[in-house]
């Protein structure tokens, strides 16, 4: 069974071996070596050769003869291809030799079809890499001329449509390649003429603004001078062009005026012809180009901040001089006239409301600013000056479209301290008049000379104007001074107030509270400095009194003055009155009151050279010495009152008041410290013989009442004033003691005025103190007897004052 198997597997190796490829064979043999059997199969692989062998040889045998046939045949074949190769070999040798020409003529065509395509394939390179190559070439000589912006505009077209153009060569990757560096040098060039730009115009405000402030300050003159000449023009060219065109002049512009101003308005230079802001506008479109305009305008917006503020920061000495304020200005105005430029050139580098907001920076910190400077300034021309520098400055923003005002806000806040730096400076002034003034009637030599102080001060007397000359005006040097300083005041008022925008009516009304401060401040201060310094005689201050009088009379003048500066009727509605008048007035009554107050010290002066023998036992048959010598300065004193004016103003409306007014009072006066000379305690004892010598000097004091030392007195008026004493010496003197405490508390009573405890004080000092210590007067009768009545009469008043309190 096994050898079965074994051959049929022999059988099987076999046919494979003889239907496969030979290359494919060697797994087929590892079968067969692999098996054990490989002696076996070598015998029948022997016998399977030998059976194809013995096929073959039948095949061959077969067919022999007709091998040997066909080589018969092809023998006899043989000659005939030979004659044949000869006649191919000739005719390929003749064609060979007629073709080598049209090789050669075939070989030039093509070297020269070869050349033609490899030009024509140069030339459309070329085509396409020429313009490249002149972009290029255009671009470096635009960065050598520093033409950035147009620079960058051919890089943007070498980039965007030459080069893809190009192809891919060398070159062109080295221009790819150099692309962007030369964005980023353009970048940094143009930021970098940006910075010096910026620089330059901080540098250079201050010339910017001082040009644009020319500039306003010259139009401002012509629109005056156009103003002015229109006002003086108006009617005489309203009637001339009414009567050639027939219509209204007014209702077509005066077409050559404004030709005159357009053509000066174009040679008036402006900011562009200042500064070269091509800086700025090249940077804006190269940054534009590149899709960094953001970041552009951040940077510039950012910088000029800063800038603002370096500009808006006031050096600390400025209030110093009116030039500290005049660079302070000229920056801030040279600032602001560059970003209006750069705002109507530009589109939207810098908008409207980022130009607001700095000004609006800039406007509160110039007010602080002038707020905190202005502060330091005492000098009032300094502050017109500054004054007018603001209304300069405000008026050239204003012209560029900035609103200003908050500025003349400002102006209107510094018009209270310019008005008390002028009260300062009048007060000095009036002092150094009231200081140098002799208080005496103004002697005039001549007509000339008279119309000149008559020039200065509204002076009007027929009476004097009669007189011969030489002669003396009433007042002294002080009145005309004093009043042409008053006219200077209200004329400095009125420069502050020019160009403010304010109405005549608003003008007049500034001018009229400032006049009025300084009546009823300055001047009346200084008025009673004058009438309160030390060492003021009696003739001073009736001087005063005589200048206030006819100062108060030129109130009214000074009012119609006010009204024909600011063309402002006095009679306005609401306009407000000077308080001249009452200053004047109060200033009169502070120079009698000072009258009335020196001549009770000088009475006073008097009385402290009286020396009374208190325990006298018989009065003097004549005044004292001291008492003769104050009536005597009393009637010389008021001899001076005479030059008074009683009729003038409703203060006197009697002749003499004034004189008559001091007059009372020093009597009075005069009565009341006699009075208390009787009574002060230094005097502890009083004889009826000092009584009697006082009484002697009470009669003189009478007499001098009597005499009427000021006229105008009605009676026994002046005598009124010593009544008191009077009754009480009276009392005394004829010891009517019955009659005083009989008819005491009635309207008759003889002795009305005295009081009973002034009674009863010098009766206590009447008593005789000595005689308890003295052993002999007490055997006197009649001491005795006079001792025990005064006793009587101080236990009868003691009596009364206690009634009557009770």
């Amino acid at each position: 069974m096994a050898s079965a198997e074994t051959a049929a597997e022999h059988e099987r190796i076999l046919r494979e071996i003889e239907s496969t490829d030979t290359n494919c064979i060697g797994p087929t043999l590892r079968s067969v070596y692999d098996g054990q059997e490989h002696g076996l199969f070598m015998d029948k692989l022997e016998g399977r050769i030998r059976n194809h062998d013995r096929e073959i040889e039948k095949m061959c045998n077969h067919h022999f003869q007709g091998f040997v046939d066909s080589i018969t045949e092809l023998l006899k074949v043989r000659g005939e291809a030979q004659k044949l190769k000869c006649q191919v070999t000739e005719t390929n040798q003749k064609l060979q030799n007629d073709g080598k020409e049209l090789l050669t003529s075939m070989d030039e065509l093509r070297q020269c079809r070869l050349q033609q395509r490899n030009i024509a394939t140069t030339i459309d390179k070329l085509t396409h890499c020429l313009p490249v190559l002149e972009m290029y070439s255009k671009l470096q000589e635009q960065m050598r001329a520093k033409r950035y912006y147009p620079a960058l505009r051919t890089l943007e077209q070498l980039e965007e449509s030459c080069l893809p153009q190009a192809g891919s060569y060398r070159f062109c990757g080295i221009m790819s390649e150099n692309i962007p560096r030369l964005r980023t040098h353009i970048r940094d060039v143009s930021m970098s003429d940006l910075k010096d730009f910026l620089e330059s115009i901080r540098k250079h405000s201050d010339k910017i603004g001082e040009t644009a402030m020319k500039q306003a300050q010259v139009q401002i003159a012509r629109d005056n001078a156009v103003t002015s000449q229109q006002r003086s023009m108006s009617g005489r060219r309203i009637r001339k062009e009414v009567e050639r065109t027939g219509s209204n002049p007014f209702s077509e512009k005066d077409s050559g005026i404004l030709d005159v101003e357009d053509e000066e308005k174009d040679e008036i230079p402006g900011a562009q012809d200042l500064v070269d802001f091509s800086p700025v506008y090249r940077c804006l479109h190269i940054y534009t180009v590149l899709g960094a305009r953001d970041t552009f305008e951040n940077y510039y917006r950012k910088q000029r901040r800063k800038q603002a503020r370096l500009v808006l920061q006031p050096h600390s000495n400025m209030h110093e001089t009116l030039e500290g304020y005049r660079r302070y200005f000229n920056q801030i105005v040279g600032f602001f006239v560059v970003e209006d430029h750069i705002l109507h050139t530009t589109q939207g580098l810098v908008n409207r409301a980022y130009v607001e907001e700095l000004w609006e920076l800039a406007l509160s910190k110039t007010i602080a600013a002038l707020r905190t400077h202005s502060s330091y300034c005492t000098d009032p021309d300094l502050i017109l000056d500054l004054k007018n520098l603001i209304v300069l400055f405000a008026d050239t923003l204003q012209g560029y479209g900035f609103p200003v005002n908050q500025l003349f806000d400002m102006l209107l806040e510094m018009r209270d301290q310019y008005g008390e730096v002028l009260l300062k400076k009048w007060n000095q002034s009036f002092r150094q008049i009231l200081d140098q003034d002799n208080y005496s009637p103004i002697p005039v030599a001549s007509p000339e000379e008279y119309q000149r102080i008559a020039g200065q001060f509204p002076f009007q007397d027929p009476e004097l104007d009669k007189m011969p000359f030489p002669k003396k005006l009433p007042f002294s040097e002080f009145v005309p001074k004093v009043y042409s300083q008053l006219k200077e005041f209200i004329y400095a008022c009125l420069k502050y107030s020019e160009d403010l925008h304010l109405s005549s009516t608003e003008i007049d009304d500034m001018i009229r509270k400032s006049t009025n401060l300084l009546l009823t401040r300055t001047l009346s201060h200084c008025l009673q400095y004058a009438i309160k310094k030390k060492n003021v005689g009696l003739a001073e201050l009736v001087q005063i009194i005589i200048n206030t009088t006819h100062l108060e009379q030129s109130c009214h003048y000074l009012e119609e003055f006010i009204s024909n500066i600011t063309n402002v009727p006095p009679d306005t509605i609401n306009a407000t009155k000077l308080y001249g008048t009452s200053t004047f007035k109060d200033a009169r009554h502070a120079a009698e009151e000072e009258i009335y107050i020196n001549l009770n010290q000088k009475i006073d002066q008097f009385l402290q050279l009286a020396d009374y023998d208190w325990t006298a036992a018989q009065g003097g048959g004549q005044a004292s010495d001291y008492l003769s010598d104050l009536i005597a300065f009393l009637c010389s004193t008021f001899t001076v009152f005479t030059h008074l004016p009683g009729n003038a103003i409703e203060h006197a409306t009697l002749p003499g008041k004034v004189a008559q007014t001091a007059c009372m009072s020093a009597c009075k006066h005069l009565s009341t410290s006699l009075l208390q000379l009787l009574l002060e305690a230094d005097v502890r004892q009083v004889s009826m013989g000092a009584l009697q010598q006082f009484n002697v000097d009470v009669k003189e004091c009478e007499r001098f009442a009597r005499a009427g030392p000021v006229p105008g007195f009605q009676g026994d008026t002046l005598l009124l004033a010593f009544i008191d004493l009077r009754q009480l010496l009276d009392l005394f003197t004829q010891w009517d003691w019955s009659t005083y405490l009989a008819d005491y508390g009635r309207p008759t009573c003889k002795y009305l005025r005295v009081n009973p405890h002034t009674a009863l004080a010098l009766l206590e000092k009447m008593k005789d103190t000595s005689r308890k210590n003295n052993m002999f007067a007490q055997f006197r009768k009649n001491e005795r007897d006079k001792q025990k009545l005064i006793d009587t009469v101080v236990k009868q008043l003691r009596n009364l004052i206690a009634t009557n309190q009770a």
